[in-house]
């Protein structure tokens, strides 16, 4: 596909990943990882994704200043003035705004859209549609967000609740965004599917740079001239001392509160179908239904960066899952759904429907004083 004139993309590259801990770690996050086993990292597919869309030049990259280095190392033909590296985390609002205010004074009022290092996605062709679409929306002045059509009833996501077609003809699948929900209860995901109005939340906004600057400076308006200030020195001498000066006093807060939500509220967000498949890989069961599926005697296997050749066994252990570096033997008996993680200074073992709470081992560490093994 060629690149869609005046678009350009930003790749917000940040977060520990907490709940693949200890395989994600905050010195090497899973978007540093290549966890399909596809021989990509996550950011490195994220890349392969967007650049036909953008171009090469068209693409931005806002990470953590400790993983600048590897973010560079891995995509080589990313130019150097497109990195663009934080001196701490402010969210995703300071991230996103930061790039649109920067991309906003070296271009003027392109088309942004904003799309996270971590994800997972097959379909590049209905990936490239709805970004198609998207961007069409974004033109006629919307924040735009792309939903994902539901895989089932999930409760791991929020929601996107779709309203009124727009009669945009260049995106005939847009519609006006009715609301977005946290993320619900079984029952309550059901009955949201059986409406056919609601959509996955994936985080996928696309916009004009400066409607949501302009949006910013209506609701945070302290944020927006930090970040406009920021913008404005960065491709100077004065950068340093502006971030140095500026960055920490920035709100941190995501870019779905400070934007998404109320803006939707007074009619300003649109939504068009996502019908490619998508993952957040957000913890070991989400993974696992990402690696080929083992057979009835065996362990579903990644081995990121690790020898291969020593024993891995499944006795009397329906679909476990596990993830070594070490090249030690490993056997899993008598436990279903169970989940070994041994990356050598740290081993977590757990199960599928204990996943979403592996997050809270990284937070007792944290809280214990135990920055090592985090």
């Amino acid at each position: 596909m060629s690149p869609l004139a005046g678009f350009r993309a930003v790749i917000p590259a940040g977060g520990a990943g907490t709940r693949l801990w200890p395989l994600s770690r905050a010195g090497r996050p899973k978007f540093l990882l290549d966890l399909t086993g596809q021989g990509r990292t996550l950011l490195q597919q994220t890349w392969d994704r967007l650049a036909p869309l953008t171009g090469e030049d068209g693409l931005l990259v806002v990470t953590g200043r400790p993983h600048a280095a590897a973010v560079a190392a891995q995509l080589p033909a990313l130019p150097a003035a497109n990195l663009v590296a934080e001196p701490a985390p402010r969210d995703s609002m300071a991230a996103i705004g930061l790039a649109a205010a920067l991309l906003a004074r070296r271009e003027g009022d392109v088309v942004v859209g904003s799309f996270a290092a971590d994800h997972v996605i097959e379909g590049q062709a209905d990936f490239d549609q709805a970004v198609t679409q998207a961007v069409e929306a974004a033109r006629a002045g919307y924040i735009t967000t792309i939903g994902i059509d539901p895989a089932g009833p999930s409760t791991a996501f929020g929601y996107i609740e779709a309203g009124d077609p727009l009669g945009l003809p260049a995106a005939p699948d847009a519609h006006r965004v009715a609301a977005f929900v946290e993320k619900p209860d079984a029952a309550t995901a059901a009955q949201y599917l059986a409406t056919g109005r609601y959509r996955w939340n994936a985080g996928m906004f696309v916009f004009r740079a400066e409607v949501l600057l302009g949006h910013l400076e209506q609701l945070h308006p302290d944020l927006h001239r930090g970040l406009r200030e920021v913008a404005a020195a960065w491709d100077t001498p004065g950068a340093a001392d502006a971030i140095e000066r500026l960055w920490g006093g920035l709100t941190k807060i995501a870019i779905d509160h400070a934007i998404a939500e109320p803006v939707a509220a007074a009619g300003g967000v649109a939504t068009v179908p996502g019908r490619f498949t998508w993952d957040d890989v957000g913890d070991f069961a989400s993974l696992a239904g990402l690696l080929p599926k083992a057979a009835a005697d065996a362990a579903q296997l990644l081995e990121p960066d690790g020898p291969r050749d020593a024993p891995v066994l499944a006795i009397d252990a329906r679909d476990p899952l596990v993830v070594r570096t070490t090249g030690r033997a490993v056997a899993v008996v008598g436990l279903d759904d169970a989940v070994v993680v041994d990356m050598g200074d740290a081993v977590l073992v757990t199960t599928r429907a204990h996943a979403q709470q592996v997050k809270a081992a990284a937070d007792r560490l944290r809280q214990a004083g135990l920055a090592a093994w985090l």
